[in-house]
Formats: structure tokens, C-alpha cells, sequence
């Protein structure tokens, strides 16, 4: 493939966060107009000794459309965003991802667009929300990724090939790795093969004292635990910030839009790869973080991005904490 289809290719695959078939699925997020972006560009809150920094990448529209969610009418669908006072026409689809400030440490949760989102204008802000927090690049010591879509990993490195972070070690869970790196996968899925490409970008070439796989289910760095919750990639992993007896999930995508799919935890969005053991991890977690006094962020939810799961009569609401 030609450099410049690759970037290109790159750069629409944005919307494999609602579609796994971008082609036949995504238009230009141009044509519903530019997000509004936040005045505040990052966001903190304490989880006992633990400060949780949320860090805005930006925002793109991708369309609302019938193959958004898989498994409810879209006449349905269209009706809850009318209710929610949102448009009919777009999906309104923020990037949050989280820095962990634990004494000296320095861990950083997924790692956005970086030079690769669409549109430019409103994509791609990860590093300069860090800035705005008081914090470098180079001071990040780790990296935690929650799994392989363009929109987590592509901040890993720039266009040039340079890595972004060059102190940390990045963390990666085995299954997602192994998944995405297998050239019979890439074979087996072409609809995906955009996706694949993208990982190859970022991991080819990664040092070996830098990459860092594990198997979720245990303590990854101190004070952060890694939980499985495969379903929407086939290693998708949530991570667990303790602090005493308070604790912050990083849920990445368990939840897309979360006032769709907190509302109706049993939809089952676009790019869910196995969307049944997706909704079983929704089912099993949502109701206990609920009952908990946890505080709880994802990848996708508006700024910024931090609160907590509430229960209603029909599925769960966020809440986010106070700006």
C-alpha cells in the first residue's frame, strides 16, 4: 500500500469505533460539521492518595444510521436520541484517556489519535491536553493499553515512526496481541484489514525493552489491576486504579456512547468483534459498579469522562462529576 492511502486509511478508520466495515460504513465526519470541543482540556479527581487525570483527545461525528447498533430497531434508536435532545442525523463520538498520577508514577490510559484522527481540526489533542496538565510526553514511565483499535494505539507513535512516550513501557494484553499480530487473522477478516495494518504500524519495530505483554487478571504496576472483559476485541481489557478502600475502572469500550448503551446495555454496538461476550461482561459489570461507590471512566464518554453508574429503572445512567 502506498504511504499515502496507508495514512489516509489511517486516518478515516476513526470510525471503526461505531463499524468494523468502514468502507460500506463511515462518511466523512465533515459532513455534520465540527464538534464543539470543551474549554477545559483535562480534568482531575482524587481516588484516595491517587490523582486521575482525564485527558480530552477530541471528538468526531460519524454517522447515526441503521447498522450503529446491530440488535434494536433504528426507528428506536432515533427516537431515544430525539428524547436525549441529540441529533438523529450523527453520532456526536468524544476520545478521553486518563492519566494515573501515584506518587512519582506517571501511567497513562490508551494513547488517542495522535497525528491520525478525523478531522484534524477537532482529533489528536492528547498531548496538548497533557501539556495543559503540567505534563510532558517523556514523563510518562508507563502506558496501559485496553486494546488494539485505531483510536487507542494510534497515539502511540507519529507519522514519522517516532514513539511518543520514549520512557515508558507499554503494556499490552497477550490475547490482543496475539490476535491482532497474526497475519491468518488479517487474512481470515478482511473487513479489518485497515485495523490490522494500523496495529502493524505502531507495534512493528517496537523495542522489545519497551513492549511489555501480560495476562490480565492480576496487578499490572502497583495499585492497578487489570480485569479481562473480552468481547468487544477479542483481549479488550479493563483496568482498576485502588487507592485504600477507593477505586477508579477505566472501562475503555465496554460502554460506546453511554447514552445509548447505559441506557440499553443490551444493545450491542457496531464494533463489538464478538458482541455476545460483550453484552455477558456488560451484564456482569455494570450492575456491581453500580452498587459500588466507584468511580468509573470510558474511552467514549462526554467530558469529562470521569462519575459514576447510576441504576434505573431501565438500564444505568453516568453521571459525571462536577466540572
Amino acid at each position: 500500500m502506498k504511504r499515502r492511502n496507508f495514512l489516509t486509511s489511517i486516518a478515516t478508520i476513526t470510525a471503526l469505533s461505531i463499524g468494523p466495515s468502514l468502507p460500506s460504513f463511515a462518511q466523512s465526519p465533515q459532513n455534520f460539521g465540527l464538534p464543539n470541543l470543551p474549554k477545559e482540556r483535562f480534568h482531575s479527581v482524587k481516588v484516595g492518595g491517587i490523582e486521575i487525570i482525564a485527558l480530552h483527545d477530541g471528538a468526531t461525528r460519524l454517522p447515526l444510521n441503521e447498522k450503529y447498533v446491530t440488535n434494536a430497531p433504528f426507528a428506536e434508536v432515533k427516537k431515544l436520541a430525539s428524547d436525549l435532545v441529540l441529533s438523529t442525523d450523527y453520532v456526536e463520538l468524544p476520545f478521553t484517556a486518563y492519566l494515573i498520577v501515584s506518587g512519582s508514577r506517571r501511567i497513562l490510559l490508551d494513547t488517542g489519535l495522535g497525528d491520525f484522527g478525523t478531522p484534524t481540526e477537532t482529533t489528536g489533542k492528547l498531548v496538548n491536553s497533557l501539556s495543559r496538565a503540567g505534563y510532558k510526553p517523556e514523563d510518562i514511565d508507563t502506558v496501559l493499553i485496553s486494546h488494539f483499535h485505531p483510536d487507542h494505539i494510534s497515539g502511540l507513535r507519529n507519522r514519522a515512526g517516532v514513539f511518543t512516550y520514549p520512557n515508558a513501557k507499554v503494556w499490552v494484553p497477550n490475547r490482543e496481541y496475539d490476535y491482532w499480530m497474526s497475519e491468518k487473522n488479517m487474512q481470515e477478516a478482511p473487513e479489518r484489514k485497515a485495523a490490522f495494518e494500523v496495529v502493524r504500524r505502531v507495534f512493528i519495530g517496537m523495542p522489545d525493552s519497551m513492549l511489555q505483554k501480560f495476562e490480565p487478571g492480576g496487578e499490572v504496576t502497583p495499585g492497578v489491576f487489570s480485569h479481562a472483559a473480552y468481547g468487544h476485541t477479542p483481549g479488550h481489557t479493563i483496568y482498576e486504579v485502588k487507592s485504600g478502600k477507593k477505586s477508579f475502572y477505566y472501562i475503555a469500550d465496554m460502554i460506546n456512547v453511554p447514552a445509548f448503551f447505559a441506557r440499553n446495555p443490551e444493545w450491542m454496538v457496531a464494533s463489538d468483534i464478538n458482541p455476545t461476550a460483550a453484552l455477558s461482561v456488560r451484564k456482569q459489570f455494570l450492575s456491581t459498579v453500580a452498587q459500588s461507590d466507584a468511580l468509573i471512566g470510558g474511552f467514549h464518554f462526554p467530558f469529562p469522562g470521569i462519575g459514576y453508574l447510576r441504576q434505573e429503572e431501565q438500564g444505568f445512567k453516568f453521571e459525571a462529576v462536577k466540572q
